[in-house]
């Protein structure tokens, strides 16, 4: 498939949190941007008069659009940095310069302290961030000194040290902001119990720091001092929107490729995403044609060594859904839980989305090319002598065995027909009876047609097993239509597709474009004849009430219904109101039955 216009582009981007890249006809990137809502915001570039002469000359050198898909805006901020940073684009002006968001380290000491800062070590300290708000580091700062006295200076705090008396308590100690561990007033393992603490608040796990935090609030309200409940608020709602990790920066994964594929039955789709240093700095996804039925395995084995080569990769640890191999020098992972999971389902996220507007674009830019692939696809799934260009369901609807009816829809081209869709009220059929019922349906369903010489479809679904499809074949029998349409029969339980004479049911693959189709059928057949039914029932129950007011006929009903519309207002009508509609004589009866 050829590369979609700048417009197609605009049409098939997601409304998710992600990463937009803008690239010219050079294939340079130009620009990155974040959004809460890529489609929208992309669009606003080619929708609004931009003031800026800058902008107005970016708009016209863009040729393709390229985007990552993330969980959060605050994924989209940190990624943004990253790619920026990395590739320098020419139009973005801000994030170019070498800081970085903050995080806050645990450092690793005897006596570890706590503190923000802007440069990653791998020294063994623990980092959590990275942050997109300074104000969020202060504030999870101000909440751990307040709950927990750590020391503060950057003495070396080694037993024998503190045996010898080398150090004396300082100002923070007599302040009652330390406990004096560099004199050995604090145990290392009391220290640590604090540090234990302060790790589950960096992780998200602050529940009993809130309620201190809400009792401090309610203490000042209740007090009258309103600015320090107020200041005490706002360090809730800061807390209670924070987040504890991003997904596209992580410290403790280092340079590493991450690799995921989702597949139909005639494409694979591979995504890479590329992190140096824990920071995702590439997205890239490969659409695959199978030649063959190649499994899922054979085409990542193939893309991984192709993307490898197309961006020179060295990694030596790749992360995968399943086990490949990839030869003894590479490591390959296949995370389960945690960190590294989360890294491979956004990369499975993204190849999802790139298969989506592949569809997407495919259908805008060829309709027919993809309805005729569906139809080529269905003929040879459900083994039929002819495309099923023309498919109708049908459907029984009864509740208790109340007012049964049935549905049928039609589906053109692999798209609904409503125009065409039928309801059937049973009219020879006593009590419950499905099997009894879809025999009389399709009886009257197919004569119809061939008496006004309408044209018969070449795929009939019925919704339900063997014996709703024996019933409609006995149909087809009666009126010589049997061999001269396709019918199949599916069972709601595990997708089972029944076909006359022919005892073993097939199973389609579940991500099958031929069994989603069946089963949208079957779904709108569902839909629609509990429509019909629901209205059936709920106008049986208006006009039974009614049917019991002697004198009252069916004609005066139907005067009635059409006057005043529910069942409730002619209760509630007077004498004058009903007099016009039905005459004095009537409307006298209906008033003493309702005054009883």
């Amino acid at each position: 498939m050829s590369k979609p216009t700048l417009e197609i582009q605009l049409q098939t981007l997601p409304n998710e949190p992600g990463v937009y890249q803008y690239f010219d006809a050079n294939d340079k990137i130009l620009y990155v941007g974040k959004a809460k809502d890529l489609k929208k915001r992309v669009s606003s570039y080619f929708t609004k008069n931009h003031d800026y002469g800058k902008t107005k000359v970016l708009v016209k050198k863009i040729v393709t659009i390229k985007h990552i898909v993330v969980e959060t805006e605050t994924d989209a901020l940190l990624l943004e940095n990253n790619l920026i940073k990395k590739y320098q684009p020419r139009y973005n002006v801000l994030l170019k310069d070498d800081k970085s968001y903050p995080w806050i380290c645990i450092k690793k000491e005897r006596f570890p302290r706590v503190f923000s800062t802007r440069r990653v070590f791998k020294d063994g300290s623990e980092y959590f961030g990275p942050y997109t708000s300074m104000k969020t580091v202060k504030t999870l700062l101000d909440l751990i000194k307040g709950l927990y006295l750590l020391r503060t200076c950057n003495y070396d705090l080694a037993q024998d040290k503190i045996d010898s008396g080398k150090f004396k308590v300082c100002l923070e100690y007599h302040l009652g902001n330390c406990k004096g561990p560099c004199e050995g007033y604090q145990s290392e393992q009391d220290y640590h119990d604090n540090i234990a603490a302060i790790r589950e608040i960096l992780k998200g796990n602050f529940k009993d720091s809130l309620s201190q935090f809400k009792q401090q609030m309610r203490v000042h309200a209740d007090a009258m001092e309103f600015e320090q409940a107020q200041r005490i608020k706002d360090k809730i709602d800061i807390l209670e929107n924070y987040q504890a990790k991003s997904t596209v920066v992580n410290p403790k994964i280092s340079n590493v490729d991450v690799f995921s594929i989702v597949s139909d039955e005639g494409y694979g789709y591979v995504n890479f995403l590329q992190l140096s240093y824990g920071s995702i700095i590439r997205s890239h996804t490969l659409e695959i044609k199978k030649k063959l039925d190649e499994s899922d395995e054979e085409l990542l084995q193939l893309a991984i060594t192709e993307i490898r080569q197309r961006f020179h990769s060295t990694s030596r640890e790749v992360y995968v859904p399943f086990e490949v191999d990839l030869g003894e020098e590479i490591k390959v992972s296949t995370p389960k839980l945690g960190d590294k999971k989360r890294i491979l389902d956004l990369s499975e996220r993204n190849a999802k989305y790139y298969r989506m507007e592949r569809f997407k674009q495919d259908k805008i830019i060829d309709p027919d090319r993809h309805a005729n692939r569906i139809m080529a696809q269905m003929k040879v799934d459900l083994r039929l002598s002819e495309e099923p260009r023309h498919i109708e369901c049908f459907d029984n609807s009864n509740i208790q065995g109340t007012n049964p009816v049935a549905a049928c829809v039609v589906f053109k081209n692999g798209k609904p027909s409503k125009k065409d869709y039928r309801h059937f009220n049973i009219k020879t059929v006593v009590g419950a009876d499905d099997f009894a019922s879809m025999e009389e349906v399709v009886y009257r369903r197919y004569k119809r047609l061939l008496e006004e010489e309408q044209p018969l479809p070449q795929l009939v679904i019925i919704d339900g097993g063997k014996g709703q499809l024996s019933s409609a074949l006995k149909s087809l029998d009666l009126l010589n239509l049997r061999g001269k349409i396709a019918m199949i029969g599916i069972a709601k339980r595990l997708e089972e597709l029944f076909y006359p004479d022919d005892p073993i049911p097939l199973y389609l693959d579940k991500k099958s474009e031929t069994l989603k189709i069946i089963q949208q059928l079957r779904n709108e057949a569902h839909r629609f004849g509990i429509e019909h039914h629901r209205n059936r029932r709920s106008k049986g129950a208006l006009t039974t009430e009614l049917e019991l007011i002697p004198g009252i006929g069916e004609q005066s009903i139907v005067d009635l219904m059409t006057h005043f519309k529910t069942v409730r207002r002619i209760s509630s009508a007077t004498f004058e109101a009903l007099e016009p509609v039905i005459g004095a004589s009537r409307a006298r009866k209906i008033l003493e039955y309702y005054k009883k």
